[in-house]
């Protein structure tokens, strides 16, 4: 019997919508402001997943201003496998609303966006025997309406579906015709604490839609398991006839109310049919995995050297990709960071990073400035809430960005040149999951603080590879549960004044 972990994506990959074509399974998660936006992912085995590219990877795909606010950009998205072709539909807050792209490939490339004219996030596809298709989406309540889809052109107008048992947001929406019946599987509560998954079948559309009586079918609300956030789910049936879900949820540490910095992840459960209902569930941190015959790939490198004439897929920034400002050409070896804004606390800031994976990691980079540069090495959730080691004027220096506080936490004067520079993330001296609560004013369990999830130390490291730490920070302040929002941690480099080039950059687990 075959085991696997969870989560199956690590770090912030929320939203999953997963489509089976043959015996390859592909998948799509939300990017919010990061561009390039709408990861796919691609697996053989429901298990191992590798990202194959970004749907929307240009700008004439997706253009958000740097005025778009944090969280803004590119929500939910659905994706679907049909006559012979590769649907994807979504929606981008701040910018062109509800949109849908096409491929015959999945690793592109994607068609131009197609506006839909729905309102409201969340759009999802279906399609009758007939070949007629059906958006539905989550706009006070979850309703749908027959559109075309080449076209984007709505035959009709919305009409309410089901609006699930009763908590707030009904959203996420997924409908599917799986035997006699039509399952539409949505999620309600809102994405914190609360979130879960509730469940109605109609015999035929636009309804009416019965619900599940024992709505809703998961959450883990209330309870101690160490995934919480439960939430925004898509079926699949595997090759072998099981079912599968994937879903979103969190794995929050520390003190109550325990936090998350990595954001919402990806996780896989399995799907048993009651009375012909779709259950999911249970949802586990280690589980007997799919009947398939396993399909590791191969490890993404943990070092990227900028020898490729291009960035890989896993390379992201805030809202835009500035090809000006972002080169590879201009100094053999090396990624050369041009600054477009004074600060990181400003929208516009140049920023070229990847995803935390790993609760417990190290990020290193080595970094030369121009005589009027400043840039470094950052660990970003927004504007408002980051940490950063960066060198500039003679002088390394660790900032912390907290709500409307920033301060230097402590600087040294280095000479000039090459500096490398480090972040490290641990989780060893926190509270571990499984302890959820403690007696009011007793102290915790020996050599463990009461607080946030990890601890993060920003320094550099000497010529004789010592790490010089300058500045030892609580991670709670960099969590969804401080700072709001719906993305999760991404490490980078970046470039606030002049330019700076960077050799290497590496983002390896502890």
């Amino acid at each position: 019997m075959a085991f696997f972990d969870n989560p199956v994506i690590p770090g912030f990959s929320p939203d999953p919508s997963i489509c089976r074509a043959g015996d390859d399974y592909y998948l799509a998660t939300s990017s919010f402001e990061y561009v390039p936006g709408v990861p796919i992912w691609h697996s053989r085995d429901l298990v191992h997943w590798r990202l194959i590219t970004n749907a929307l990877d240009r700008p004439s795909q997706l253009a958000l201003p740097d005025t778009a606010p944090s969280s803004t950009g590119v929500y939910a998205p659905t994706l679907r496998h049909h006559g012979g072709r590769f649907w994807l539909i979504t929606t981008v807050v701040a910018g062109a609303g509800n949109v849908l792209v096409t491929a015959e490939d999945p690793a592109g490339p994607w068609s131009d966006p197609v506006p839909v004219g729905v309102p409201g996030i969340d759009p999802d596809l279906a399609w009758e025997e007939d070949g007629t298709c059906w958006c539905v989406f989550s706009s006070d309540g979850i309703r749908g309406v027959r559109i075309d889809p080449k076209s984007g052109e709505l035959l009709g107008e919305p009409v309410p579906m089901w609006s699930g048992s009763g908590l707030q947001y009904p959203e996420g929406p997924h409908l599917y015709r799986i035997g006699d019946w039509w399952y539409l599987l949505l999620s309600e509560g809102g994405t914190e604490r609360g979130h879960a998954l509730s469940v109605a079948r109609a015999r035929t559309l636009p309804g009416p839609f019965e619900p599940h009586p024992d709505n809703p079918v998961l959450s883990h609300r209330s309870t101690d398991h160490p995934v919480q956030n439960t939430g925004h789910g898509d079926l699949v049936q595997a090759g072998d006839g099981t079912w599968w879900m994937v879903l979103l949820g969190t794995r929050p540490r520390g003190d109550t109310p325990m936090y998350h910095g990595m954001g919402r992840e990806t996780f896989l459960a399995p799907v048993r049919w009651e009375d012909e209902w779709p259950l999911p569930g249970p949802l586990n941190l280690r589980a007997q995995a799919p009947a398939l015959p396993p399909h590791p790939w191969p490890q993404e490198p943990d070092l990227d050297d900028f020898d490729s004439p291009a960035l890989a897929p896993s390379w992201v920034s805030p809202r835009r990709h500035d090809q000006e400002a972002v080169r590879l050409d201009e100094r053999p070896g090396h990624l050369v960071l041009h600054a477009r804004a004074d600060s990181l606390d400003t929208p516009g800031a140049l920023l070229v990073g990847r995803r935390q994976r790993h609760a417990d990691c190290t990020a290193r980079t080595l970094v030369e400035v121009t005589e009027d540069g400043r840039g470094g090495l950052a660990v970003r959730l927004d504007e408002a809430h980051h940490y950063a080691v960066e060198v500039g004027d003679g002088t390394v220096r660790a900032v912390a960005r907290i709500g409307p506080l920033r301060h230097t936490v402590a600087e040294r004067a280095v000479p000039a040149g090459p500096l490398r520079l480090r972040i490290d993330v641990t989780t060893s001296d926190v509270l571990p999951p499984t302890v959820t609560s403690r007696v009011p004013g007793a102290a915790p369990p020996p050599g463990l603080r009461v607080g946030g999830p990890d601890t993060l130390r920003l320094g550099y490291e000497t010529d004789g590879g010592d790490f010089e730490i300058l500045a030892e920070l609580d991670g709670r302040y960099l969590t969804t549960e401080v700072a709001g929002g719906f993305t999760g941690r991404v490490f980078g480099m970046y470039v606030t004044r002049g330019s700076a080039a960077f050799d290497w950059f590496e983002l390896r687990p502890a």
